[in-house]
């Protein structure tokens, strides 16, 4: 799995679309959820990448693309199952936009690699949006046309409807903060989210 910041002007409205409601509407409206699934290599780093955004309420790991109902980690390693390594985001859109959702997925793996990321190889690791209504089909397609704009080599990306979204298992979730010392911790997804915090700051 690699590092790979794509320079996305788009990417610097991650951290202007807060809105400041009144005090009165803070209080007496209930805070919209929306999610989105998609997939960019391991889920552990991917889970940390997205968890750094603000706006994104919850992340969860786990499984989508194939066709095996109730999959397992094993399952999916084995390539039997058809099933990708995915993250379901749950995200307050009056916080962060879809389109500056999508906009960092092209930052936090590279599109453009085929049959996993880095040393992570398998087609359990491709990169895949799975959308879960035409609304999310276009603005994934726009995404990555302007992506494809930046990256020098094809970008790979499935953009597949969302059939069914299946929760890893415990010890998956949230792996990066929980294992902080875990040796793929320590020298793939350590440098990689200390990279893309960096990047955040500078674009506040």
């Amino acid at each position: 799995m690699k590092s790979f910041l794509a320079p996305l002007a788009a990417t610097a409205a991650l951290l202007s679309m807060t809105t400041t409601p009144s005090r009165a509407a803070e209080a007496t409206a209930p805070s919209a959820t929306e999610s989105l699934v998609l997939g960019g290599g391991c889920f552990w780093c991917t889970d940390a990448a997205y968890k750094l955004l603000p706006g994104v309420k919850a992340v969860t790991c786990g499984y989508a693309g194939g066709k095996e109902p109730n999959p397992t980690y094993e399952e999916v390693c084995a390539h039997v199952t058809g099933h990708a390594e995915v993250i379901k985001i749950d995200y307050d859109p009056a916080k962060v936009s879809l389109a500056a959702l999508l906009d960092f997925f092209w930052q936090v793996h590279n599109p453009t690699q085929v049959g996993g990321q880095g040393n992570d190889q398998g087609p359990q690791y491709r990169s895949i949006i799975l959308y879960a209504n035409d609304a999310q089909k276009a603005a994934a397609e726009k995404s990555r046309d302007a992506a494809s704009q930046v990256f020098r080599d094809p970008i790979t990306t499935e953009i597949v409807p969302l059939t069914k979204f299946w929760p890893a298992e415990d010890y998956h979730q949230d792996y990066f903060a929980k294992n902080p010392n875990q040796g793929y911790c320590t020298y793939v997804i350590a440098p990689k989210i200390k990279k893309l915090e960096h990047k955040l700051a500078g674009e506040k």
